[in-house]
């Protein structure tokens, strides 16, 4: 059984005998529902009061609404739960994970960029205080994956970056600034993301290194994290071959797992070789690569067995229930192994503060909101002005002014809300109407009415007598369920991109991949600028027209191991 007097729980006796009684004295139906980290419903939907009152769950995971409806939303179902819910949201980039009026801070890779822990620190920091407003107390945050892959669609941005030093140095950070807050950090997305080209919402996806580099990598990371007092991670659909033939040699191809039900990677890596003694979730079970492994009735017993203590999101929340219960009823989950589950759970909550030995709340949520969006805001435009990053400038076509290119050409590529749950920073109209702010005169590209004599026709006057400066920007945002990030230009003869460019300056800038130059290698200029949020596209003009440096550090090969995006 777990020790709760080691780390990363470290109670008392009193603490401890209070758990043991709770879970003892728990019926079997809340000790199911403890298993489950539900979706957050929406009052206007759901009676949330019976709701809770019928599930039980564990925890609540939210999407982005507004703070004032959360707030209430949260404080009902606190209220009806017989113990205390873990309220978590995905407090990646900031408290806009949770709160539509949230800080967009910075995607992870940004603050990378900045090369400085004290804005991973802010990032924690601002994502947790706003969280906390209203009534959160966990984040699915920070990502420690590496970014090894630039064709990966998912994550990128979402990281640190490659470099394994930095990932610990940022994430330490990160995990300080939830702290400080009393949020309950959740490293993601064990065995690790980054390795494969695919997303794991669409199918298991590999983390094809071999056991040794991935001790020498991942491995690290979470041990040190570990060591650390790191209380809980989330294990995701992907599978490490390498580690579960080390663990059972001679295992079958058929018969390896992605983490999420597997018992070699669970109980066996992270367990028993990293020593993890905390709490276990696993990504949303609703991805396609979990449920394309098992049948689902087998998957959620197989992931529970595996050592994993919660199960996130359902499909049908009844029916994922009752396969669980039937699991326990027959035997195929023994009631130790529940018994364990529901401890580390409910030791957890008591651990970092959600809950007392009296079985309450510690800190409900205030019924004043008061979120410092203006101080938070300062703290992010100090991460825009470090981090936006010179790639190339070839031509030396930078700074550009109205004087330079009076005419631009603006093209925008990627800013739809196609791909699932997107942070929606559109950036179309924010850049248009800064540059016409600051003296250019500015014609956007039109995808949807295209100019035919332009099309099969122009050449390159043509294009010269319409503007002086192309001015590119891909806002191809990360987002699951989507198979890449490359860049789609339009198919009917790519007519919007930039075959002039050795004639007429064009500069190229992303707002998030910062991988771009595989798709348009031959640019003169190219800069990262990682988020699409108001700040970073006023530090990214204010570099691009010379009043500030470029000071931002690619936490990635921006040139992705190709010679031609160098020239």
């Amino acid at each position: 059984m777990t020790d709760l007097t080691q780390s990363p729980y470290n109670l008392t006796i009193a603490e401890i005998n209070f758990i043991k009684n709770k879970v003892t004295n728990m019926s079997l139906a809340a000790k199911i529902g403890q298993l489950f980290f539900v979706i957050g419903e929406d009052e206007d939907k759901r009676d949330l009061t019976k709701f809770i009152q019928k599930y039980q769950p564990g925890g609540i995971m939210y999407r982005p609404d507004k703070a004032q409806k959360l707030q209430r939303e949260i404080a009902v179902s606190q209220k009806a739960s017989q113990t205390p819910l873990f309220v978590a949201a995905n407090l990646e980039a900031g408290g806009n994970g949770l709160l539509s009026e949230g800080t967009w801070f910075g995607r992870p890779l940004q603050i990378a960029a900045t090369d400085d822990e004290k804005n991973a620190y802010n990032l924690g920091y601002v994502s947790g205080y706003e969280a906390k407003q209203v009534g959160g107390n966990m984040a699915f945050a920070p990502i420690v994956d590496l970014d090894l892959n630039f064709r990966n669609p998912i994550m990128n941005v979402r990281t640190f970056g490659s470099n394994k030093e930095r990932v610990l140095r940022m994430s330490d950070a990160q995990i300080k600034g939830f702290n400080t807050n009393r949020i309950i950090p959740v490293a993601k997305h064990f065995p690790g993301d980054g390795v494969d080209e695919r997303d794991q919402h669409l199918l298991s996806s590999i983390n094809s290194l071999s056991a040794d580099k991935w001790m020498e990598s991942y491995g690290q990371i979470y041990r040190h994290l570990i060591q650390n007092g790191l209380p809980a991670i989330m294990i995701a659909h992907i599978m490490q071959p390498a580690w579960e033939r080390r663990l059972q040699p001679g295992i079958e191809n058929k018969d390896l797992r992605p983490a999420s039900t597997s018992k070699l990677l669970t109980d066996g890596l992270l367990r028993t070789v990293l020593h993890f003694n905390g709490l276990t979730i696993t990504d949303a079970t609703p991805m396609i690569g979990y449920n394309a492994i098992l049948p689902r009735s087998e998957a959620l017993p197989a992931t529970i067995n595996a050592g994993i203590d919660m199960i996130l999101f359902n499909k049908d929340i009844d029916e994922d229930y009752r396969f669980v219960t039937a699991s326990v009823k027959s035997g195929r989950i023994s009631m130790t192994r529940l018994d364990e589950a529901v401890t580390r759970i409910i030791a957890t909550k008591v651990a970092q503060g959600v809950m007392d030995t009296e079985n309450n709340l510690c800190e409900p949520a205030s019924p004043d909101i008061d979120l410092k969006l203006s101080a938070h805001k300062k703290m992010a435009k100090k991460v825009a002005q470090e981090s936006v990053t010179l790639v190339k400038d070839r031509d030396k076509l930078l700074p550009i002014t109205p004087e330079k290119y009076p005419r631009v050409r603006l093209v925008v590529l990627g800013d739809t809300d196609d791909g699932g749950f997107k942070e929606g920073g559109k950036v179309t109209a924010k850049f248009k109407e800064k540059l016409e702010g600051k003296g250019f005169k500015v014609t956007v590209f039109d995808r949807k009415n295209l100019d035919f004599k332009e099309v099969f026709e122009g050449g390159v006057q043509y294009e010269k007598d319409q503007f002086d400066l192309a001015f590119y920007v891909a806002n191809v945002e990360t987002a699951s369920n989507q198979t890449t990030t490359r860049l789609d230009w339009v198919h009917l003869m790519a007519a919007d991109a930039p075959w002039f460019m050795r004639s007429i300056p064009t500069v190229f800038v992303s707002t998030c991949n910062p991988y771009h130059l595989f798709d348009i290698p031959m640019v003169s200029t190219y800069i990262n600028a990682y988020t699409g949020n108001d700040v970073t596209i006023d530090a990214l003009l204010e570099k691009m027209m010379g009043h500030n440096k470029f000071t931002g550090q690619s936490p990635v090969d921006p040139f992705c191991g190709q010679f031609e995006t160098h020239l």
